[in-house]
């Protein structure tokens, strides 16, 4: 798949990286589970290199850390994450990974393919899989006679390092002159970090609707802007700024943003993008798509700021 064609704005579009997990079975035998992770994440794929065990390590999923080109990195077993053996390692591959400005290694049995889809195709997980996967699977993808799992690396990361976990992150929340006039909607697939965005808005004094996914912000965005037409009024008269993550299920930030770009009676909302994953080629897509404002995760105690600059233009028009 061509860079060109990740950026196209309108086709909603990523590519995932197939990987198994060979886990052994009581018996004896092994089973394999499929997981993916968003190509956009991956560094690079490696064979199993030297490890330098860590001392007084806490998890035992932490293998240790390893030299790559000068830099040293942490690498984990997924399979003991998961609460499962792997079958044998000495023929594992090792995924390389950066999101958030955090780069961290995974061991896993095997890598197989690249799938190019749509977010539509991402089912958001069920509670069963939720707690399977110790909350940390962010998406299901049915393809042909298996099921992928889509691994939220962040949220297994910050289960190791405190200052990697966004749901402890500080958001102002300190009173904002006026913010009661104003309805935010938050789009973000994680239940832990929209509940903080939503609680620190609301403790300024904002009137916030949180949604899990891009798909559930666009159906709130078109009900309520017929409602708004049915009392004679437009949608921007009753939600006033949009914040939505990128990576989500059903549609992605980027497609979100796009469609209200190009509807009318919408395209004037303000939008703000945040991610783990903004690097300069997702940003240059978010600008392309029509995003006021752009934030990475680990600046999201700024959040706050960007809003209020973007709250304070709209009352000085």
């Amino acid at each position: 798949m061509s860079q060109n064609s990740l950026l196209n704005v309108n086709n909603n579009e990523l590519e995932i990286i197939e990987f198994i997990i060979d886990e052994k079975q009581p018996d004896g035998s092994s089973y394999s589970g499929h997981y993916g992770i968003n190509v956009a994440k991956v560094l690079e794929i490696i064979r199993l290199p030297n490890i330098t065990s860590v001392p007084s390590k806490c998890d035992p999923s932490v293998l240790g850390t390893f030299n790559l080109r000068g830099k040293v990195l942490p690498i984990l077993n997924l399979a003991t994450w998961l609460g499962k053996t792997m079958a044998e390692e000495s023929n594992a591959k090792v995924i390389v990974t950066e999101f958030s400005g955090v780069q961290a290694a995974f061991l896993v049995s095997s890598v197989t393919s690249i799938h190019r889809m749509t977010w539509d195709r991402i089912e958001p997980p069920n509670q069963y899989v939720q707690t399977y996967s110790r909350d940390s699977i962010t998406g299901v993808l049915r393809i042909q006679d298996r099921v992928l799992f889509i691994l939220d690396m962040e949220k297994i990361l910050a289960g190791l390092d405190s200052t990697l976990d966004m749901s402890q992150v500080k958001v102002d929340t300190s009173p904002v002159e006026g913010a009661a006039q104003f309805h935010l909607l938050v789009a973000d697939d994680s239940n832990s970090l929209r509940h903080i965005i939503k609680s620190s808005l609301q403790k300024s004094g904002f009137q916030v609707t949180a949604v899990a996914s891009g798909r559930q912000a666009w159906e709130f965005l078109q009900k309520t802007r017929d409602e708004a037409q049915a009392q004679g009024k437009e949608l921007t008269d009753i939600v006033h700024l949009v914040i939505s993550d990128i990576e989500m299920p059903e549609m992605d930030g980027h497609m979100l943003t796009a469609k209200i770009r190009d509807t009318p009676g919408m395209n004037t909302l303000p939008v703000i993008l945040f991610s783990s994953l903004i690097t300069e080629a997702l940003y240059a897509k978010g600008v392309k798509v029509g995003a006021d404002k752009q934030v990475s995760k680990p600046d999201l105690p700024g959040l706050s700021k960007i809003i209020r600059e973007l709250i304070s233009e709209k009352l000085n028009k």
